[in-house]
């Protein structure tokens, strides 16, 4: 059952501005028909009234379920144990691995019932899953190649990756920040993103991703990388964008 619940009404009463704030009722990809909110002019501000689900959430779940018809059958690694994404996957899939990067545990280690791994270096087997999924994760990944090639190695020949992270309309990415001898050297200003984890603002932005993420993931050895433009189901305009990578 979902549950609206005080906490996602008090963060929405946060973040509202009445100049923007409007309804429209439409199809929420997470369970079906839904009420929507638009609570102020950005994309996060967009919300299902009733579980919660921004346009990131509805985006990647749409493609899922586009080039995955199959996907609740398929055995799935999702990059997290959190949100409203995850939330959907945990009812709908029926071989679901999940995991998050936890300080002080080590990969492979369990802590309150969550696995802890670097996607740097997966435990997993070679070729063990369909599907890998991520919202929001590698732009927060020191070496952003070393986990592209491990999710590579960890899915079946023919399985996808699907993820997505900021993309910018810039054909370079700009690196913002690089671990140097373990230590982190900043190229521009430091950006740091929210956490549920962590906190607000605990979590530093490496990169700025430009259009050439798709010949960094062919250069992994992806056979097809297509950019999926999804906008919000309630037609507020909003966009973002799904990676598919195609093993």
């Amino acid at each position: 059952m979902l549950d609206i619940g005080f906490e996602k009404i008090q963060k929405a009463i946060n973040v509202a501005d009445i100049r923007y704030l409007k309804f429209k009722i439409s199809r929420c990809p997470l369970h079906g028909k839904s009420l929507f909110v638009r609570l102020n002019n950005s994309m996060l501000g967009v919300r299902c009234v009733f579980c919660g689900a921004a346009p990131i959430a509805t985006a990647v779940t749409s493609v899922l379920m586009k080039v995955e018809p199959d996907f609740r059958n398929k055995k799935l690694y999702e990059l997290s144990a959190r949100g409203v994404f995850f939330e959907f996957l945990k009812r709908n899939v029926n071989n679901l691995v999940f995991s998050e990067y936890l300080d002080n545990v080590q990969p492979g280690g369990i802590s309150n019932g969550v696995m802890c791994q670097d996607v740097q270096q997966l435990t997993f087997n070679d070729a063990e899953f369909d599907i890998c999924t991520s919202t929001e994760v590698f732009e927060h990944v020191p070496d952003d190649v070393k986990g592209f090639n491990e999710i590579y190695r960890v899915l079946k020949h023919g399985g996808v990756l699907i993820f997505t992270i900021p993309l910018h309309d810039e054909e370079k990415t700009v690196t913002r920040a690089m671990l140097r001898e373990g230590e982190i050297v900043h190229q521009l200003a430091p950006e740091y993103h929210d956490d549920s984890i962590r906190g607000v603002g605990r979590v530093l932005v490496f990169r700025d991703y430009g259009r050439d993420i798709v010949d960094k993931l062919l250069g992994v050895g992806f056979s097809r990388v297509d950019i999926e433009e999804e906008f919000d189901c309630a037609g507020f305009g909003y966009k973002k964008e799904v990676i598919v990578a195609r093993k």
